[in-house]
């Protein structure tokens, strides 16, 4: 697997953490973050991480930003993107099981350090459902 990574200032504490996560597991990663805490626009980060989640690069991306609006607002405005911006473990399985997401926002001044990593954790792990969801997912894109 491969994991694109996308942070603003905010977020790169929880980025080297979660990049150190997926190390540990094995994972890949593509870094488009910065690595610096100085203030930064977010979309420039947040971009490149949606593209390569389109093209297939990468399996899936992760975007951070303090409120986790911003990125997952931005991630959101390409077509194929299905960016979830999440708070808990539960909102991130239901993300995966009945949305199908590929993006996951987390906004790193509202979630400790901890909850980021278990959330990365249940995204990697939960699957799409399918079913009646898939009928769902195929009307989210503007045609």
């Amino acid at each position: 697997m491969k994991i694109a990574i996308g942070n603003d200032h905010a977020g790169t504490g929880y980025k080297l953490a979660i990049v150190g996560l997926l190390k540990s597991l094995d994972i890949e990663t593509v870094n488009h973050g910065t690595n610096g805490t100085d203030s930064v626009d977010y979309p420039d980060f947040i971009h490149p991480v949606a593209t390569d989640v389109i093209s297939g690069k990468v399996d899936k991306g992760i975007i951070i930003c303090g409120s986790g609006n911003g990125a997952s607002m931005t991630a959101n405005k390409h077509q194929s993107i299905r960016c979830a911006l999440c708070w808990n473990k539960e909102i991130v399985q239901l993300a995966r099981e009945h949305n199908d997401a590929n993006v996951l926002s987390l906004p790193a001044r509202f979630i400790s350090m901890h909850q980021a990593l278990e959330m990365v954790k249940v995204f990697l792990d939960t699957e799409f459902k399918g079913g009646r969801h898939e009928r769902r997912v195929e009307k989210i894109p503007l045609k």
